[in-house]
């Protein structure tokens, strides 16, 4: 006789940012969810920097107190630029939007593990080391899937809820089941990264800032956290990985030396973390949803990490999928057109985003952040971004499509081998 499978309102795949917001705020609505996680918490990842907005979401979750106590106080970003060593602050300050002005650096294990404590404390049956195997789809309306997972013992669980959200991450299960899973050829990126000790860091104005150093065919980030730790991670395009020695530590080492303005800062520092790598850094399902399921966070897309909206992504993902869930719960047409919606947000979202990450690499782009011009408040409207305003708020409508104008007016500039002369304005100066 078949196994008679736990119920549930809700089953949550994966504890990361994404699937423990969702879960909390279910939880918190009365609603009977499952968590499982493949891991175990603290668990190391990167996506350390987060974003003003983030803020938001964390007050809602009542843990906004315990995030700033686990994590260094960031009031801005600044970029660096190999080719000048020139420095540009964009204090989160300056944002358009004035709701929240500064976010927090965090170690992602305790982190991750704040947010998964606090789905268990509202209620989620939470369970670690616990991995999603399988899954079979609600074969019609008022059906429930079929989740089978397996336990750090090697046990079995069946699990069948009314409603999956996965939040499984980059292991993106379900887009992977159903072969949904396209790369973005447009940001085909490789990350490597460490933690450290004995960083130089900034000080004064831009204390807890993140630093992204502007180098040769990629990017750095430099994120400080507590105890004197900074997370130092390269983010390259494929011309630099063509160069890639026999190992990721050797790999690391070559570019941390190659970049001037890097080298400087970690002239006296010491690894304290084996070197992590990823690769096929950017990707997205071509549906977020389906019947009876929807993806959440990385599990539906990721973006390159250069304005810190990873975490910022996950959590909406999560708030949104929550609400996705619990309209199917009372009704699955309302669940259908709820989960539709948030794609288009998230799909927005990002859209927004990429434009600029598209172009990080381009010269153009680059002199225009070196060198940020506010006309039109264009230099706010990119603030205002870089805070996680990323759903065209009407605030940075005007200044972010100067931008873009100027953008497009020095590439043809640049195109026609014209460039501007000395008391000409420079790219950022227009």
């Amino acid at each position: 006789m078949a196994e008679t499978p736990e119920t549930c309102d809700v089953l949550v795949i994966g504890g990361g940012p994404a699937g423990s917001t969702a879960a909390a705020l279910l939880a918190e609505r009365g609603i009977d969810v499952v968590l499982l996680e493949k891991d175990s918490h603290p668990r190391f990842h990167i996506g350390e920097s987060l974003l003003p907005r983030n803020l938001e979401i964390l007050d809602r979750l009542g843990l906004h107190d315990q995030v700033a106590a686990m994590g260094v106080f960031k009031p801005g970003a600044e970029f660096v630029s190999d080719d000048t060593g020139q420095s540009v602050a964009f204090p989160f300050a300056r944002s358009l939007n004035q709701d929240y002005t500064h976010a927090y650096q965090v170690r992602r294990s305790e982190f991750d593990t704040a947010l998964f404590a606090n789905a268990r404390r509202l209620g989620v049956r939470a369970a670690e080391q616990t991995r999603v195997t399988d899954i079979v789809f609600a074969s019609g309306p008022g059906e429930r899937a079929r989740v089978t997972a397996t336990d750090g013992d090697g046990g079995s669980r069946t699990i069948a809820p009314r409603f999956v959200l996965d939040a499984s991450g980059r292991n993106t299960f379900i887009a992977n089941k159903l072969r949904s899973k396209q790369s973005n050829k447009h940001i085909n990126n490789t990350a490597v990264f460490a933690h450290y000790r004995g960083v130089a860091a900034r000080s004064g104005d831009t204390e807890g800032y993140i630093s992204i150093h502007l180098t040769e065919n990629g990017w750095f980030w430099m994120i400080p956290l507590q105890d004197e730790v900074m997370s130092v991670g390269f983010v390259g395009n494929p011309a630099a990985w063509r160069r890639a020695g026999a190992s990721m530590e050797q790999f690391l080492n070559e570019r941390l030396l190659a970049s001037p303005t890097v080298s400087v800062r970690m002239a006296g520092a010491e690894r304290i973390s084996e070197v992590h790598a990823t690769g096929n850094y950017s990707y997205a399902a071509r549906t977020a949803s389906g019947e009876g399921w929807m993806l959440i966070g990385d599990a539906f897309a990721f973006l390159d990490p250069v304005f810190s909206s990873g975490v910022l992504l996950a959590m909406t993902a999560g708030e949104l999928g929550a609400d996705a869930a619990e309209a199917w719960l009372r009704d699955p047409a309302t669940g259908r057109a709820a989960a539709q919606r948030a794609e288009r947000h998230l799909r927005a979202m990002m859209g927004n985003l990429s434009w600029l990450i598209y172009r990080i690499n381009a010269p153009v782009m680059r002199e225009m952040f070196m060198s940020p011009s506010n006309k039109l408040r264009m230099r706010d409207g990119i603030v205002t971004m870089l805070a996680g305003n990323l759903v065209g708020e009407w605030r940075a409508r005007l200044p972010v499509l100067a931008v873009k104008a100027t953008y497009y007016a020095f590439c043809l500039v640049r195109r026609f081998g014209v460039r501007p002369g000395a008391d000409a304005a420079a790219p950022g100066r227009v």
